[in-house]
């Protein structure tokens, strides 16, 4: 996995997510340059189905209509069970990198699949740590991926849309602070 520039923003439930992704949208940001992740969660009903045929996509649970809704925005789509965490959503490109961290053994110590994905692409340990974290507690991650600039005014437009914290991560800052 190649290391990229990112901002992720964390929010408290699936609202302040979607509204985030639609206004990234509206901005004229690449929607296909986003990534969220999260859980069905305060639910009694558990997740009895998902599937992905071409561009369609079907889940079922408490939140079906709201990850229904993303899919056709966002590119690629898995439901992962990981341990510690439980069964997690996500959609856009994390999923390509979930999936290569988990076939290429790239999980590091003390992290989560998700987690190994979120570090192969630059963002540091201690980060991937309060990310995985947050998702314990059923907050809601969502990782725009991009250039410095995109990554930067992604940021600017997810500071209002009510994330409790919204981070950027630049490729060009981790190389100069690796040792």
């Amino acid at each position: 996995m190649s290391k990229q520039n990112s901002t992720v923003a964390i929010f408290n439930d699936h609202t302040g997510a979607e509204r985030a992704v639609k206004e990234l949208q509206k901005a004229g940001f690449d929607i296909k340059k986003l990534s969220l992740v999260g859980k069905d969660y305060h639910s009694d009903e558990h997740v009895v189905g998902y599937y992905n045929t071409g561009d369609r996509m079907r889940y079922w649970g408490k939140l079906g209509a709201f990850w229904g809704g993303l899919w056709g925005l966002l590119f690629g789509s898995a439901l992962f069970f990981v341990p510690g965490i439980g069964p997690i959503v996500v959609g856009g490109p994390i999923v390509a990198w979930i999936v290569g961290a988990l076939e290429g053994a790239a999980v590091v110590g003390g992290i989560s699949a998700i987690g190994a994905a979120l570090y192969s692409i630059g963002i540091p340990k201690d980060s991937v740590l309060r990310y995985e974290t947050s998702l314990k507690a059923n907050k809601f991650l969502l990782v725009v991926h991009g250039t410095a600039d995109e990554v930067e005014r992604a940021s600017s437009i997810l500071q209002g849309t009510g994330a409790i914290e919204t981070t950027v991560h630049k490729v060009e800052e981790l190389a100069t602070t690796a040792p």
